[in-house]
């Protein structure tokens, strides 16, 4: 019992004492507020006092918090709220494109329309017709040879449909057949049972097959109104594209400009020959994989062929999806033989495109790592479907270019020894710099 009575002596002993330091120190900092203590007074080491004890020991100024915290982490904290300043702002602006992807995407198709008319606008110019003249003749046949190629295929489509049903049952049929004297043990009454559950399935669903169709026409309305703001937009991109750009310069911070108008042709370049060789080996693969079709005798070999040149705009994917539609289309029409010889000609045809004609008639223009395409065309699916797709990869070759551009351009800026555009460094990680610090070893 002593021994918890001298350690609660002890510990009283101790707590007065805090309690007599931390008063003294609340009437210095009182005093020094008031102004009756001077503040190196209150610095001052302390004076004994009479009894033998130690007075109060003085307490040292905090240093700035900014000095104390390392470097490393100073920079981790400046470049992280940043990027989440970026984020957020990359965040909201894929909301608002999400709201009015119509106009973005009719907008966009427009640019690529007009990356590829522009040239036959220039040679028209050179022979010596005005410029609304020239624009309109090359809009109009642009406009017409569209038109013509989506007419065709839907006529094709229409003109062979009845011989495509005949020749699915046929195909069906055949590989029902196929299926009872194959290995795998499967019976009648089995295949019987999965077309039985078919129909009872879309007998149940048809609620949601109306839904889906109503939905059908309203994405059909969509596409018209989006194919008129494109062709609106290819216009006047084409007739007054050079004043649309001058505008915009002027939205730019006039130290930025140079920079921004030498960025600007150098990215429409790189968009122009994006467009012109996509279509060069759009069309390649279309004639090659439709002179197979047509001499493997495959139902509707022709409009498969428009549909492989218009798929040829969604890199990587877009290949896939239409080689594997023909090969479809020749399984159930014309068996299975045919269709692994279809197999055969559209994998010959892809290689020899993706070995031999997109690093010869791309790879000089558009200098894109294969990692940045597949992430970009998965990104721009995610965001906006096909259209986002289509977009996704001219999108990221025109800012790789533009950017690459605008770092040398500020590298021989520095070289020069011209005044960096911006202000200079502030902030928690500018406290160390010195104020002489010449502006190219500015960061």
């Amino acid at each position: 019992m002593s021994k918890w009575a001298g350690w609660l002596g002890r510990l009283g002993n101790r707590l007065n004492r805090m309690e007599a330091r931390l008063d003294e120190r609340r009437a210095e900092v009182e005093a020094e507020t008031r102004g009756d203590l001077p503040r190196s007074a209150a610095s001052a080491p302390p004076r004994p006092e009479a009894h033998g004890h130690a007075g109060p020991r003085s307490v040292p100024e905090r240093p700035d918090p900014v000095t104390v915290v390392p470097w490393g982490v100073r920079v981790a904290a400046e470049v992280s709220w940043r990027l989440l300043l970026l984020a957020g702002m990359l965040w909201v602006l894929m909301k608002v494109i999400s709201e009015v992807r119509l106009v973005v995407l009719a907008f966009a198709a427009a640019l690529l329309v007009t990356a590829m008319l522009q040239p036959f606008v220039v040679r028209l110019r050179r022979l010596g017709l005005p410029r609304g003249l020239a624009t309109a003749v090359t809009a109009i046949l642009g406009f017409v040879v569209i038109g013509l190629v989506g007419w065709f295929v839907v006529w094709q489509v229409m003109d062979n449909l009845d011989d495509l049903s005949d020749r699915v049952r046929d195909g069906i049929d055949e590989l029902k057949l196929w299926a009872l004297d194959s290995p795998f043990h499967v019976t009648e009454k089995q295949i019987n049972d999965i077309a039985k559950n078919l129909s009872e399935t879309i007998g149940t669903n048809t609620e949601e097959i109306t839904s889906a169709g109503l939905q059908g026409v309203t994405v059909l309305v969509e596409v018209l109104t989006g194919m008129l703001l494109a062709m609106f937009s290819t216009l006047f991109l084409l007739y007054d594209g050079k004043r649309i750009w001058t505008w915009s310069l002027g939205l730019v911070p006039a130290p930025a400009r140079p920079g921004v108008a030498g960025a600007g042709p150098r990215a429409w370049r790189t968009l122009t020959a994006y467009v012109r060789g996509t279509v060069l080996v759009a069309l390649i693969d279309a004639i090659f994989i439709g002179l197979g079709l047509y001499f493997l005798d495959v139902t509707m070999a022709v409009p498969l062929a428009v549909f492989i040149f218009l798929f040829a705009f969604i890199p990587l994917v877009g290949a896939v999806i239409s080689g594997a539609l023909a090969v479809v289309v020749a399984l159930v029409t014309q068996g299975p033989f045919i269709a692994a010889m279809v197999l055969l000609v559209v994998l010959a045809v892809q290689q020899i495109e993706g070995h031999v004609l997109q690093p010869f008639i791309l790879g000089r223009a558009v200098r894109v790592h294969p990692l940045a395409v597949v992430l970009s065309v998965a990104a721009g699916g995610l965001i906006a479907g096909i259209g986002g797709a289509v977009v996704a990869v001219p999108l990221v070759a025109v800012t790789n270019t533009a950017v690459g551009y605008l770092r040398a351009y500020s590298r021989e800026q520095q070289l020069a020894g011209a005044v960096p555009v911006g202000p200079s460094p502030h902030g928690a990680t500018a406290v160390d710099r010195e104020p002489d610090e010449p502006a190219a070893d500015r960061v």
